[in-house]
């Protein structure tokens, strides 16, 4: 999350927003930031209740071992018309690389112009 904070800019630049989203609760998600990663300046969603409804809409609620309940990492790119362009499950212990989403991004433009 602070890697996606430190490049807001950028993202903004290609006409993007960040948005986060887990199936904690918001208490959850201002705790977290207040003794862990530091505030974002980009929207937290709680995907609470239905505990992981939309996780479980995009294919990415854990079921089973060795975490059930919480959602994969993984990040989607959806683009204007509402339709999914990009998407990447990652491990748990792997932030999502900036430059290859900023990368996709260009493309879109690009491909749109």
């Amino acid at each position: 999350m602070p890697s996606f904070h430190a490049e807001l800019a950028r993202f903004a630049g290609l006409d993007a927003q960040v948005v986060g989203i887990s199936n904690d609760p918001i208490p959850c998600h201002i705790a977290w930031q207040k003794k862990d990663i530091g505030m974002v300046d980009f929207p937290l969603c709680s995907d609470f209740y239905p505990h992981g409804e939309v996780a479980r809409k995009y294919g990415i609620l854990r079921e089973g071992p060795p975490i059930a309940g919480i959602n994969e990492r993984c990040v989607f790119i959806v683009d204007k018309g509402g339709r999914i362009a990009f998407s990447r499950v990652y491990p748990l212990d792997e932030t999502p690389e900036i430059p290859e989403l900023l990368d996709v991004l260009r493309k879109m433009q690009e491909s749109a112009a």
